[in-house]
Parts: C-alpha cells; structure tokens; sequence
C-alpha cells in the first residue's frame, strides 16, 4: 500500500460522484488516514463513515480563512499531523466574458483560487515543522487552453491561478521538503458535468480526444496518488495533464 500510515486532507470531498470522493477511497484502500472536508458537514461526516473507521469529516468554506483553520486545527488534533493536502474543492459557471459579473466573479475565484491559499497556509506550518509533506492542487485543462466546456473565462483565470501558485510554493517550501504539485484533468464525468452530457455531445466531444472517451473521476485520483506517495518523491512544482490527449503541448 502506497499511503500506509499516512494521514491526509482534500478538500470538497463529499459529493457522491465527485473527483474528491474518489481520491479519499483510492487513498484509503491505500492505507492513510483520510480527512474529508466539505462545506456541506453533514455530507462530509457521511461520506467519510462509508470509507470506514479511522476517516473524519469536517466542515470546511475553502473560501473562509477562519474555516479553514478551524479545519485543520481539528484534523491536526485528530490526527496529530498532516502528510497530504488535496486541495480539490471548486467551482464552475458557464458564461461568457460580457456576462461576468464583480459578484461571480469573486465567487470563482474566491474558492478556486483563494481557497487553494487559505487551506495551505493553514496546514503549510505543521508540514514545516516536520519538514516533511505533499500538496497537490486541482487546476484544468481550462487553465492552459483558454476556456473548456463548462467553464468560462473567469474559471480559467482562477486555475491559471492555481498553477502559478502553486509553482510558488512549490520553489518556496521545496527547502522544507514539502511538495506541490498540480493536476490538470480535461472533461471528466462528475456531478458538475452529470446530466449536461447528451450521449450525442460525449460521441462529438470524444471525437477530439486521442484515447477515444471521457475521464472518469478515478482517472484523476490515481494521479493524486501518484502525487501523495513516495514515487513522486522527486516530483516538485510539475503540472500533470490528465485529459486523454485532448491538449498535447510541448
């Protein structure tokens, strides 16, 4: 087991069919101690009895710096340490330019972006402590190619966001040992995407992907296994593209 007797955090883990819910069981199946943590509490404390003894689920608005320190103080105290961050939680909004308004605007990148900020500093402190850990932040394949499918230009501006500061602490915090990495997934199968798909538009949109279909929510938590395990051990600051040949760059 890759993550035994590791303990981690990821953040917007509860919904059922989500990228999240299924890092925390990959995780689990792999031996850590999984904190889920959700705006939703009572979804979360669900979501972490079904991974079974040992989990916790804790509320937790990414966007909310007292939240998230509240979070970690009391993954902290549970756990007695963190090893892994998964800063996953997010947020999406289909529109155009001329229709972004201040108030979506700050929501987008307020938990995608500043909620990536927020939940690492706190927990950053404790991981330099013990000079020791691995944060791996979702960003998209939206970031890179100038808008996705579902989400719009203020989207990519706050995962473009994600990766740069997630570089930043990446080249920050290496001397401390402790890693971070982002992951960049194209059009994967979630509640965010579930029902929006006909069958007809996911034949067209996987017309453009070389390996032939759409990701599944467990095609991006094998790369955040990778990431929080001792095979990335030399792995700092790096962008892993988990779209199915949908952006092939150099």
């Amino acid at each position: 087991m890759l993550l035994e007797g590791k303990t981690a955090a990821i953040s917007g883990a509860a919904s059922a069919r989500g990228i999240g819910l299924a890092t925390a069981r990959v995780f689990a199946k792999h031996g850590a101690r999984v904190a889920i943590l959700d705006i939703d509490a009572a979804a979360a404390k669900s979501a972490a009895a079904e991974l079974g003894a040992g989990h916790i689920g804790i509320a937790c608005d990414v966007a909310n710096k007292a939240s998230c320190d509240a979070a970690a103080a009391e993954v902290l105290g549970t756990f007695g340490h963190l090893d892994i961050l998964i800063n996953n939680a997010g947020v999406t909004q289909p529109v155009k330019t001329l229709e972004i308004d201040e108030a979506s605007w700050n929501r987008i990148l307020d938990i995608n972006t500043k909620g990536v900020l927020f939940l690492s500093q706190a927990f950053l402190p404790s991981m330099r402590a013990r000079k020791q850990g691995s944060i791996a932040c979702m960003s998209s394949v939206s970031a890179q190619r100038g808008g996705g499918i579902f989400g719009g230009p203020h989207y990519s501006a706050a995962k473009a966001g994600v990766l740069g500061l997630a570089k930043a602490m990446a080249r920050e915090f290496g001397p401390d040992g402790i890693r971070v990495n982002c992951v960049t997934p194209g059009l994967i199968q979630t509640d965010i995407t579930g029902g929006k798909l006909t069958p007809e538009m996911k034949a067209e949109i996987s017309k453009g992907i070389p390996l032939s279909r759409l990701g599944e929510a467990s095609d991006v938590a094998g790369c955040f296994l990778f990431l929080a395990s001792d095979l990335s051990a030399y792995v700092t600051g790096a962008v892993i593209d988990v779209n199915g040949g949908m952006l092939i760059h150099g």
